[in-house]
């Protein structure tokens, strides 16, 4: 049992900071990658556009600017990624999560494991809903009305999708992706109905779940803490006017014939345009980075099912899979904080010893 002195003593003293008047060359060198990034993935988006749309024949030159935003955001979605990558305890989440996600080995120990982990942390996010039912809810609205919206969006900004009429006139029409039919439907049936309002659906459900966000933010001392309006309270109300200004298009052109139509969808196309540009760089990045999070529970469900579980070393109670904090260990060795040897002791030891320590080498010296 190690006590609180020799893990006081055994931490190394802290390193010496460094010159500076020295750049830093690894900042260079990740911007410098990251930018590389960005430029590779935004170059092989503009191919793909121009190939599925077939050498644009079917790109509609309209929705110019929401491709021209997509573009944008597969820059910032590479360029963050890439610097987010290159930090040492998100290096290890990347590899470790994608190593596990990838895993034929943990497939042939758990092969239900990985499409269960994909439908409840990252499907239905059931972690939730231990928080809070209404969050829970709130954030399912979200969720899953961004991912309407994106399925229908950007196949169709990209020229991918096509909807013609196949006589002409209507009601019958054609879907085609990529220059191929896939089905035909009449417009005036649900089928129909839901295809031309898909967008519309999303934005119900995107809209009830923003505002509780923004309603909750804006009463929830908790939630108010440390908030910050561009990252915290901006990504809701872009998401709640680009909802209510996708609505207010339908309205128009079905109540008011076409009355304020084009200056609802200048509004529309400059919130979307805007939000999409500022994904990478705001809160919804977080979208981007799920993913690997659900390779990590993947590696701490797998070292579970073999009996690796950690026991404190000062009271033996269980702290997580052996694998992982030997995972934990080698990030804070990466990031040279010195006191790596803590990882192995849960949270109520952690303070025992911390409280031992105090008494022992910093109140003595007032007596």
């Amino acid at each position: 049992m190690s006590e609180p002195t020799e893990v006081l003593a055994a931490a190394p003293p802290p390193p010496e900071a460094p010159e500076t008047d020295t750049p830093p060359p690894v900042r260079r060198s990740v911007t410098a990658r990251a930018t590389l990034a960005g430029t590779v993935v935004s170059l092989l988006l503009v191919v793909a556009i121009v190939l599925g749309s077939r050498m644009l024949r079917d790109f509609d030159s309209a929705l110019l600017p929401y491709a021209v935003a997509t573009v944008f955001l597969a820059f910032g979605v590479a360029y963050r990624y890439t610097v987010w990558v290159s930090a040492p305890g998100a290096r290890r989440l990347f590899k470790k999560g994608f190593g596990s996600f990838f895993s034929a080995d943990n497939f042939r120990k758990a092969p239900t494991a990985l499409p269960k982990m994909i439908a409840t942390y990252l499907g239905f996010q059931k972690f939730l809903g231990a928080r809070s039912r209404s969050r829970w809810a709130a954030h399912q609205l979200i969720f899953w009305g961004c991912l309407l919206a994106a399925a229908i969006t950007f196949p169709l900004t990209w020229g991918w999708f096509t909807f013609t009429s196949s006589t002409g006139s209507g009601p019958g029409y054609e879907m085609r992706i990529w220059g191929l039919k896939v089905l035909g439907f009449d417009s005036l049936n649900i089928l129909g109905w839901l295809m031309f309002h898909g967008l519309d659906i999303a934005a119900v459900l995107v809209i009830p779940g923003a505002s509780y966000f923004l309603w909750r933010r804006m009463k929830d001392r908790g939630a108010m803490t440390g908030q910050r309006f561009a990252y915290d309270l901006l990504p809701l109300i872009c998401l709640i006017v680009i909802s209510v200004t996708g609505l207010l298009l339908t309205f128009s052109s079905i109540f008011l014939h076409g009355g304020g139509y084009e200056f609802l969808a200048i509004l529309h196309m400059v919130s979307v345009v805007f939000t999409l540009i500022y994904i990478p760089f705001g809160k919804f990045f977080h979208i981007v980075q799920r993913p690997a999070a659900v390779g990590m529970q993947l590696f701490k469900y797998t070292a579970r099912q073999e009996d690796q579980v950690f026991a404190c070393k000062r009271c033996g109670e269980p702290i997580d899979t052996a694998p992982y904090v030997e995972n934990l260990r080698g990030t804070m060795k990466d990031l040279k904080l010195g006191f790596d040897a803590w990882a192995e002791y849960c949270p109520r030891c952690k303070r025992v010893l911390r409280g031992g320590a105090y008494l022992n080498h910093v109140k003595k010296g007032f007596k």
